[in-house]
Order: structure tokens, then C-alpha cells, then sequence
């Protein structure tokens, strides 16, 4: 079937313009054209503060900034718990770590009572009993009857190695046979430093106590009635901030005295006097 149309509707659809390709995409142009005029001035008719009572936010800190120091360990020992760390009395001497992180192992320098270093990888056995279990960057722990423990590197200062310590151990000796041990004189913040062992004790990311081990002759270790194991958590009669409270007490005691002790021991809280000799 085919239209037929009169010369007036001819007429008609001459003057209607030709719609070809071209002009359909100069229509498409147009009306993106259209969107981005009405976007652009959406955006700069539209405020850029919110509507409404706003109010800026107040900023608010957890905490005092000094609870915040206090619960802050620079060297990362804090694990979720904040109880005191179990430290070994096992009579053991850290003197280095190597971590392996590929393998997720490491190993570590650990000497016993008679002071030969071996090489201990994690799962070893250090000493009857006591297995490596884990390797850190300043201790290790070591599984003994099923419980851990943390073994940390000697930060005391006062090792057996040099000529220092030899000449105490020999003064200690002459003291310990002319006297007795804590005999009338007393012992030397030397003897002292030289015989006793200090292994600071984390807890929450703080040093609350140091653990002492017998070292060295012993003499002042025992002359303290000190044992393995203990805690001193005061010396002087102040609480116990780190391993260089040893040496403000030197300083204290310079001219001699009775340095008092606080000594946690098997649970329970032991008060102690060593008699230290004038220098």
C-alpha cells in the first residue's frame, strides 16, 4: 500500500528540514552540553558549608597525655596483658638473638651456670627441662613444666668480662676471707654490681622490679641474703625504675651504710638490709 499525498502536504513536508547522521550527533552534543551547564551551576549555586547549626567538632584525647606516656613502650614488648612478665630463675645468661623471619625461628646465645655459650635454636633444649619456645629482639622465652618464661638480656652493665669486674671479684674475694661475708665492714657498691645479676621486670610496658641471680664470686649476692629469683622492687627506700637505680644508690652510699631492700619472693614481700661499705 502506498500514501498518497495532495499538493499542499507535499508543500509541507519540503519545508521540514532533512534529519541525517550528522545532525543526530549534533543533537547528542547539545544535550550532554545541557547536563554539564546544569552540574556547573549547581556547584556554584550550592553553599559549601553544611545547612543548618553546624558546629565544628571538639577534638578529644583518650586519656591523660600522662596516662598515655606511662602506657607507652618504645620497644613494642606490650601483648594485650598487662601482668608482669615471668622472668626465669633458672641460672642462665642471655647474650644475644638472631630472629629468623623467613622461617618464622631464630636461635640464641645463652650460657649456664658455668658460663660456655652454645647456640640454642627455638625448640631446643637450653637445659633440662626448658625448651627455646619463642626468640625476640632483647629476650627469649623458654617453656619449663608446661609455663613460660622470659629470659632478657643482661642490661645490668656489670658483667664478668673485663678487668674492672675481675679486680672486684679479687677485692670481694679478700673481703669475703678477711671478714667474713657481710662481715663488720660491709661489701662494695662494686662487690655489689659485680655478684648480682639484674634482669629488669616488664610489666604494662614499665619496669617494675629487677629480677637478681647470682654472678660472678656470689659473696655479695649471698652476704644480701638475696636468693635466685627475687624481685627487687625498692631500693633505698624508692620504688625500683630501671637498672640505673644501682647506680644512683652508689652514689647515695658513697661514704657506706645500710642500703634497705624490698624483695618480692615466692609470692610474698621480703624487707632487706645491705651493709655497704665506704669507698
Amino acid at each position: 500500500m502506498r500514501l498518497k499525498f495532495d499538493a499542499r502536504a507535499r508543500a509541507i513536508l519540503r519545508r521540514l528540514p532533512v534529519v541525517n547522521v550528522y545532525t543526530a550527533a549534533e543533537l547528542a552534543l547539545l544535550a550532554l552540553l545541557a547536563v554539564q551547564c546544569a552540574r556547573l551551576t549547581w556547584v556554584i549555586a550550592t553553599p559549601v558549608a553544611p545547612l543548618g547549626d553546624w558546629r565544628p567538632a571538639e577534638p578529644t584525647v583518650p586519656g591523660s597525655p600522662g596516662e598515655i606516656l606511662r602506657g607507652f613502650d618504645p620497644f613494642f614488648r606490650i601483648s594485650g596483658a598487662r601482668t608482669p612478665a615471668t622472668v626465669t630463675a633458672l641460672n642462665l645468661t642471655l647474650f644475644g638473638t638472631r630472629i629468623d623471619e623467613a622461617m618464622g625461628r631464630g636461635s640464641a646465645i645463652i650460657a649456664g651456670a658455668d658460663g660456655v655459650q652454645k647456640s640454642v635454636s627455638v625448640g631446643e633444649e637450653v637445659a633440662p627441662g626448658a625448651v627455646l619456645k619463642a626468640v625476640a629482639f632483647d629476650h627469649v622465652t623458654i617453656e619449663r613444666g608446661g609455663a613460660p618464661e622470659d629470659l632478657f638480656i643482661d642490661q645490668s652493665g656489670a658483667g664478668g668480662d673485663n678487668g674492672d669486674s675481675d679486680a672486684s671479684g679479687v677485692e670481694g674475694a679478700a673481703a669475703s676471707s678477711a671478714g667474713g661475708e657481710g662481715g663488720a665492714g660491709g661489701i662494695t657498691m662494686q662487690q655489689f654490681q659485680s655478684d648480682v645479676g639484674f634482669v629488669p621486670r616488664i610489666d604494662g610496658g614499665r619496669v617494675s622490679g629487677l629480677t637478681v641471680r647470682s654472678q660472678g664470686s656470689g659473696a655479695a649476692f649471698r652476704a644480701a641474703g638475696l636468693r635466685d629469683g627475687d624481685v627487687v622492687t625498692a631500693i633505698g627506700g624508692r620504688a625500683v625504675t630501671g637498672a640505673d637505680d644501682i647506680d644512683r644508690v652508689a652514689d647515695e652510699f658513697a661514704g657506706g651504710g645500710n642500703v634497705p631492700l624490698t624483695v618480692e619472693r615466692g609470692g610474698r614481700t621480703v624487707p632487706l638490709s645491705v651493709r655497704v661499705a665506704p669507698r
